[in-house]
């Protein structure tokens, strides 16, 4: 089962590089959905490698509880994080420039690394920023419980 979680990873990640590929406005949507989903996926199997290309090094990110937390804490969280449900939806993205702007709903249930349950409904915006290589990164993520 892990193994086959690793290839669909690998998979999403391949096919989220060739998204970023394109090259009018239309694919920097779409390639931004897709790495918001590939991260999102990577964080569902436990895999921190799978968001770390992602982020970029002064990632920021706010949690719904008001902490914030830098880019090695996010990614620990991830490691040792167990989900039955980590999932996203009503994903849309605006892009101006070399910046873009994605927001969507997120609903989890599982544990958190410090063994604490989640169950919980959230809305999200994250920040990214074309780096001078070409490659987009997340810069800044922030979320808030959202009733349902």
């Amino acid at each position: 089962m892990k193994r086959m979680l690793v290839c669909f990873t690998v998979v999403l990640m391949a096919l989220a590089v060739q998204a970023q590929m394109g090259k009018n406005t239309g694919s920097v949507e779409t390639s931004i959905a897709s790495m918001e989903q590939q991260w999102v996926t990577a964080a569902k199997a436990g895999n921190p490698d799978g968001v770390a290309p992602l982020l970029a090094d002064g990632f920021i990110g706010l949690n719904s509880d008001g902490t914030a937390q830098s880019k090695a804490q996010a990614l620990a969280m991830i490691k040792g994080s167990k989900w039955e449900i980590n999932a996203i939806s009503d994903v849309k993205v605006t892009a101006f420039g070399n910046t873009a702007i994605a927001t969507g709903a997120w609903q989890g249930k599982g544990k958190q690394s410090d063994g604490k349950a989640v169950d919980a409904h959230e809305r999200w915006v994250d920040t990214w920023v074309k780096m001078p290589g070409g490659k987009w990164q997340c810069i800044a993520s922030a979320s808030a419980p959202a009733k349902m």
